[in-house]
């Protein structure tokens, strides 16, 4: 359909006509799935050189056998590791097992029920004393998982817009403010879930100015999870949070977070939080109640395989070669059905080109985000709800949709993305009817 005004005859024979392709593909009932971004199983071949990598040799360096228990902290080698893709040094990193995700639930819950620093500085204390309520800042859109950890501990989200360079720093500075019960911010600052969006020297230097002005115990926490997860030549540098906190004497307001997960194997990877010495001290402490220490043999399996960052930047490249075709047939499926499609002069979506990460986001015109992820999972193609990445699941355009190319074939991904752009189109001239 050439970019023209329609009349309403025209538009309903448009529709009659996506509907009977519509119908075709629903016939076919396929099952593709485009909801998470999982690695593929290529990509986890990577790793599997992991198996029996240590060769019955369980001595750390510090001479302490790997099996046992102990070690809170995480073995010498893998802090070493950490702090170099962190960008810190060892005495401020701590490894774990494998989900970064949990350390994020443990950081958030014993900051809020045990404190920071001992019970007096417990958020949900101060909440209590002043009758208020705990809340967070949320960039959005962004990962629904942050959000779900908010929601299911009653952490009160207070969604913050995104521009192409971060979060709007002067909303962000201004409701800090304005109230000290605002406990902490969310963000993931290269290639930002969903978005792609890596963020500016400035914003990030105004971030490490962040523990000036915010309440008592305020904590980023700074989800890098895509930090070497390029899909060009030449990638956008991201400043450096810790030295530019240290410098402004904020370093204990800062968490920066970490893992292996899309870099060796997702579910059996090691993961890492990098913070001030007197943080990794309180936050062990607590720690030390739950658990006897992490798998040291994963982590020193790891430090075996990765070796250093040259190394793990080589496998990056590798995991590159695989997922930049997938993203490459996305995109070229999304410029090809929808590039030049308008419909009585608005332009049928909008969606990022990212540099690296896991995602892409599509922009439907406003309102329609729901209509078209349920008119695809009709059609057998799995999208992520419409809502995810907004707090509460609360899109207030109804336009993101987010889009994961990552685990599934070329074949599928093709197939996949010809029924979410005859999807797309099918709404738009339905609601232009007004169907």
């Amino acid at each position: 359909m050439k970019d023209q005004l329609l009349n309403p005859q025209q538009l309903q024979a448009r529709q009659q006509e996506l509907r009977q392709q519509y119908e075709a593909v629903s016939s076919k009932k396929l099952n593709l799935d485009l909801t998470r971004g999982k690695p593929s199983t290529e990509q986890l071949n990577l790793s599997d050189e992991l198996d029996g990598i240590l060769k019955g040799n369980y001595k750390c360096q510090d001479g302490s056998d790997a099996r046992n228990y102990g070690g809170i902290m995480g073995i010498p080698e893998a802090r070493k590791l950490a702090a170099d893709y962190l960008q810190t040094i060892p005495a401020r990193t701590m490894v774990g097992g494998n989900s970064s995700l949990q350390f994020m639930y443990q950081l958030v819950t014993s900051a809020l029920y045990q404190g920071v620093r001992g019970a007096a500085s417990a958020w949900s204390h101060e909440a209590a004393a002043t009758g208020g309520k705990v809340k967070f800042l949320c960039p959005a859109p962004g990962y629904d998982r942050h959000f779900a950890i908010c929601e299911s501990l009653d952490i009160e989200m207070i969604p913050v817009a995104m521009n192409t360079d971060g979060p709007d720093m002067n909303q962000v500075e201004a409701l800090l403010k304005a109230d000290p019960l605002i406990k902490g911010i969310w963000c993931v600052p290269k290639y930002a879930n969903p978005d792609g969006v890596v963020y500016s020297h400035n914003v990030v230097a105004r971030m490490a100015q962040l523990g000036r002005i915010a309440g008592a115990n305020f904590r980023i926490f700074w989800d890098n999870a895509y930090a070497e997860h390029h899909l060009v030549d030449n990638p956008p540098e991201l400043a450096n949070i810790l030295a530019l906190s240290e410098a402004a004497g904020t370093l204990d307001n800062v968490l920066v977070i970490g893992s292996t997960s899309k870099i060796t194997h997702a579910g059996a990877g090691i993961s890492f939080i990098a913070t001030s010495e007197a943080n990794l001290v309180s936050f062990a402490d607590q720690l030390n109640i739950a658990t006897i220490g992490p798998d040291k043999i994963n982590q020193l399996r790891h430090v075996h395989f990765l070796k250093d960052m040259p190394t793990l930047r080589a496998l990056m490249q590798r995991h590159r070669e695989i997922l930049q075709p997938k993203f490459d047939v996305l995109l070229n499926v999304l410029e090809t059905g929808l590039g030049s499609r308008t419909i009585n002069g608005k332009t049928l979506g909008n969606w990022t080109k990212p540099q690296g990460g896991y995602f892409v986001l599509f922009n439907t015109q406003s309102g329609l985000a729901d209509a078209v992820v349920k008119l695809t999972a009709a059609a057998g193609v799995k999208l992520t709800p419409a809502g995810s990445t907004y707090p509460y699941r609360r899109d207030p355009a109804n336009t993101n949709i987010r889009l994961a190319p990552s685990f599934p074939s070329l074949p599928e991904i093709e197939a996949a993305m010809q029924v979410f752009v005859l999807c797309v189109e099918l709404a738009t001239v339905e609601r232009e009817l007004g169907l």
